[in-house]
């Protein structure tokens, strides 16, 4: 058995108001070297170590095992919380909650047991589920396979947000029989080589870059059954779309909070305006009551959407799961544009000052442009419309 250990032990959250609370207090200590961390591409290594010690790691761990099981909508605003201060720092988590989520539904109780146990101690998953060089999306070569020394990983990752920081790295890989697997790899096994090679423009810290597996021992009772989760109706993937969809509300959030900032303090108004400030700009208070509008709405359809996978993760029926994951692709579709209509307006109405390189607010645009590309919105509002017109269910995936 392979067990593994937090730096430091983390400290229980016992209520959600609770973990709200130290969600904004990470916040806010989190905004203040935002600009920079990203100017200079500081990875954030201490301020992910706070977040997983503060307990924030083990929110959804369910009651029987010793967790707080915190509502899906009250997650989604800590995502809203944690990705206002800091784009990078706020998608981090994500995938240690998708891979928490694959183990609450098809782990045996001794995995879950174990490895929950491992998280409300402060344990962080990463992820090593993409890959850079298969001819789609959904495609992968990685294998664990059985060999007369036992299980071995080999296989090559890319886009593995969050395991740079990581102290496990749960893995899709292919098994003996043709499925894929959640492999819960711990980081510092032997073969296991973390390459910081994220090069994207935006969520420039976030360590997306690859994983290199070589021939790495793996325990069988870290071998979560992964494909099965998918043959029959579970939360797996709307679980998963409404943390992103959190995430682009959240930098969305960040741009329009800026904006406000700057329009009241920094900008100038237009000459024809006939006003002395910029913030008496009858158009532009015309476009930020607009926008403000679209972020409550935001608000809205994340809360809606919360609910309604709570729904499906109490009674998993086709139905149940089907209109969760129809009203998270309705969020995360609205999200999407909003993120990247708040960080464009900043600089709409900031005027040409608001683009010095001394703000660095082009980081809000390149963040919600780079995230948003997980998902494309232009797949989602056809399932939307399907359901709806014609009864079709969404297809069972971890993309809607």
């Amino acid at each position: 058995m392979t067990q593994v250990s937090p730096k430091q032990r983390a400290t229980r959250i016992t209520h959600a108001q609770q973990a709200l609370q130290v969600a904004q207090e990470l916040a806010e200590r989190f905004r203040a070297g935002s600009a920079q961390r990203d100017r200079e591409r500081e990875l954030p290594h201490a301020e992910l170590q706070q977040l997983f010690q503060s307990g924030l790691g083990a929110i959804t761990v369910p009651r029987d095992f010793g967790g707080i099981e915190i509502s899906t909508a009250e997650l989604a605003e800590i995502f809203v919380l944690l990705s206002a201060a800091d784009g990078s720092i706020g998608q981090v988590p994500q995938n240690h909650f998708y891979a928490l989520e694959v183990l609450r539904i098809n782990g045996s109780e001794a995995q879950k047991k174990r490895l929950y146990a491992e998280v409300l101690d402060g344990v962080h998953h990463g992820n090593a589920l993409a890959e850079f060089s298969s001819p789609a999306a959904h495609q992968r070569s990685t294998a664990v396979s059985q060999q007369a020394e036992g299980l071995r990983l080999n296989g090559n990752k890319f886009y593995c947000t969050g395991a740079l920081y990581a102290d496990r790295i749960p893995t899709l890989a292919i098994a003996d029989d043709g499925k894929e697997q959640l492999v819960f790899v711990p980081r510092h096994q032997h073969g296991v080589n973390v390459i910081d090679d994220w090069s994207g423009f935006g969520q420039r810290t976030t360590g997306s870059g690859s994983v290199q597996f070589r021939d790495v021992a793996i325990a069988p009772e870290d071998v979560v059954p992964f494909q099965t989760a998918f043959e029959r109706p579970s939360t797996v993937g709307p679980f998963a779309q409404i943390m992103h969809a959190a995430i682009d509300q959240g930098i969305a959030r960040a741009a329009f909070d800026d904006m406000l900032d700057f329009l009241r303090q920094r900008a100038r108004p237009w000459p024809d305006s006939g006003v002395d400030r910029a913030s008496d700009d009858p158009l532009t208070l015309d476009r930020t009551g607009r926008l403000a509008a679209r972020l409550s709405a935001g608000d809205a359809l994340l809360a809606i959407a919360g609910d309604a996978v709570d729904v499906a993760q109490r009674d998993p029926s086709a139905e149940n799961v089907a209109l969760a994951s129809v009203e998270v692709a309705k969020a995360r579709a609205w999200t999407t544009e909003v993120s990247l209509e708040a960080s464009n307006l900043l600089f709409e109405l900031g005027g040409s000052r608001s683009s010095l390189r001394e703000h660095n607010f082009d980081r809000h645009w390149r963040n919600a442009r780079t995230h948003t590309l997980h998902d494309p919105v232009r797949w989602k509002y056809p399932a939307i419309g399907n359901y709806l017109l014609n009864g079709v269910l969404p297809p069972r995936r971890g993309t809607i």
